[in-house]
């Protein structure tokens, strides 16, 4: 009747948001029986348990006092049908037995009283073991805010839960997690830092969310699967953004230089410009400027922002295919410019002249600083729109909150709206790094990314992404699709050393000799 997807990187799909999905959830309650949906949810949670712990005899469900607590009980009931000891907890158990069954969703309180009818019991206790726990505490619709009379009792099973060691498979979402934005209440509220002890899942219903990719989200959710229970999206319900995989970001256009037609020559593959390095951050533009060759620029220059000029790097020799030239030696008209990569405060005075003569340009780091704190330059930037020019900027979320003038914090809050707010404001492709990196442009969905993981998180692998991306615009791909592809072979990397070499660091330099993807 339906069927469970496990999501994979090697496939786009479309995310939806809180109303969304809520949109769909309606139209399909109208069209079938009462309580179809939350029997096919319950249903759909017991096959994918057993699935993960086949050898599972104890399992044990903590529902809570809404709807993701009735899929659980249906979940329970199909469960025990399946010969296995079920353990149930509820929120709600011990109160008011009649108000509790008032305040309880319809569909919810039918599945509660199927699950009791059928011999279950509710206890007051988690068990003191079990073989596996499910999540159905809260779903798309609660968080573990302060004012909600069951949060001390839900963060003390969550603890119970992601400390035993025991695998957690959590219903819909991972409580306390925000649907649209990724962020985690459980995290705030608990202290406990992901990953956990045992594995961790998450069974997706009806819709893929945002949240469940970016921020707080990929370390909340684990593996994550998708069950639509049989309901086909009506085509008037428009996805919030894509959850790019690997044939989204590397099958648009064919770049293998093992592919490349035999008359090309090195000008056919376009000249990057990089432009960075002030004194004592030379690392960063040589970085950049290394993934921009490893990535297939057919020439790669380098202009040294040191003083004076002379006392400069003229030759890198570890690679010597480099080119090192003065900033006014740069053609910024005809190469794809890399600007900021360890630009420090001598980049802000060459931005005027770049921002105004850049045809394609990737700008990062202190390049951004700059703009953030001179409303002339974000003037600029703005003014590139309007003469066609191409602009990518590659921020992190504290360089993202100094040029929307905001807290780092807030830019966490919502990823996904803070680079759409930056894409629009200044009318260029936004990447804004970070768990789930957002990819957003004016008037398009924006993207996120699915590959990558905690390898990045260490100096210099930004320099390498921003390199990679002067690289595929200057292959020609449009600055959207550069970007996008770049963010994804730059995470898919990271994730190919960490399958491979479990022991040994990566290193921004190792990761920009990877850049060929």
């Amino acid at each position: 009747m339906f069927s469970t997807l496990k999501i994979s990187q090697e496939l786009s799909y479309p995310l939806f948001d809180i109303a969304a999905t809520r949109l769909i959830e309606a139209q399909a309650q109208a069209d079938l029986p009462e309580h179809t949906l939350m029997q096919r949810a319950g249903l759909a949670t017991a096959r994918l348990t057993l699935a993960l712990a086949p050898h599972a005899q104890h399992i044990w469900i903590a529902c809570g006092p809404g709807n993701n607590g009735g899929d659980g009980f249906e979940a329970a009931l199909q469960l025990s049908k399946m010969g296995k000891t079920v353990s149930l907890t509820w929120t709600e158990q011990g109160k008011d037995t009649d108000g509790s069954a008032r305040q309880q969703p319809p569909d919810a309180c039918a599945s509660r009283l199927r699950a009791l009818s059928a011999g279950l019991l509710i206890s007051l206790e988690p068990p003191s073991s079990f073989d596996i726990a499910v999540d159905a505490l809260l779903g798309i619709g609660g968080s573990l805010s302060a004012d909600r009379p069951s949060t001390h009792l839900m963060t003390q099973w969550l603890r119970r839960m992601h400390s035993s060691g025991a695998p957690v498979f959590c219903i819909d979402l991972p409580t306390g997690l925000s649907a649209d934005t990724g962020t985690s209440s459980y995290r705030v509220s608990t202290g406990l830092d992901f990953p956990r002890s045992g594995a961790l899942h998450t069974l997706s219903l009806l819709t893929l969310k945002p949240g469940l990719f970016t921020a707080d989200g990929r370390d909340a959710a684990g593996q994550v699967w998708l069950d639509n229970l049989s309901v086909v999206t009506p085509a008037d319900v428009q996805p919030c953004a894509w959850l790019q995989g690997k044939k989204t970001s590397m099958d648009t256009t064919n770049l293998d230089r093992r592919q490349r037609a035999h008359a090309n020559h090195k000008g056919s593959f376009g000249d990057v410009a990089v432009l960075g390095g002030a004194p004592g951050m030379t690392g960063a533009a040589l970085l950049a400027a290394r993934a921009a060759l490893h990535a297939g620029a057919g020439r790669v220059f380098v202009a040294l922002l040191g003083d004076p000029v002379d006392s400069v790097l003229s030759v890198d020799m570890t690679q010597p295919e480099l080119m090192f030239r003065s900033p006014a030696a740069l053609d910024v008209s005809q190469q794809v410019l890399v600007c900021g990569c360890g630009g420090g405060q001598a980049v802000q005075a060459h931005l005027p002249f770049l921002l105004a003569s850049a045809t394609r340009a990737v700008f990062d780091a202190d390049a951004l600083n700059a703009m953030a704190a001179d409303p002339s330059l974000q003037a600029l930037l703005r003014a590139r729109q309007s003469k066609g020019h191409a602009t990518i900027l590659t921020p992190h979320p504290l360089e993202a909150a100094r040029l929307l003038q905001c807290s780092t914090h807030e830019v966490q809050s919502d990823r996904r709206s803070a680079a759409q707010q930056l894409a629009d404001r200044f009318g260029c492709v936004v990447v804004l790094k970070g768990s789930g990196s957002v990819i957003a442009s004016p008037a398009q969905t924006a993207l996120i990314n699915h590959s990558g993981n905690a390898l990045l998180a260490s100096p210099g692998t930004g320099d390498v992404l921003a390199g990679m991306i002067g690289a595929l615009l200057a292959a020609g791909l449009p600055a959207r699709t550069a970007a996008a592809r770049a963010v994804f072979i730059h995470g898919h990397l990271a994730d190919l050393w960490a399958a491979n070499r479990t022991t040994q660091a990566l290193t921004a330099s190792a990761l920009a000799e990877m850049a060929s993807g």
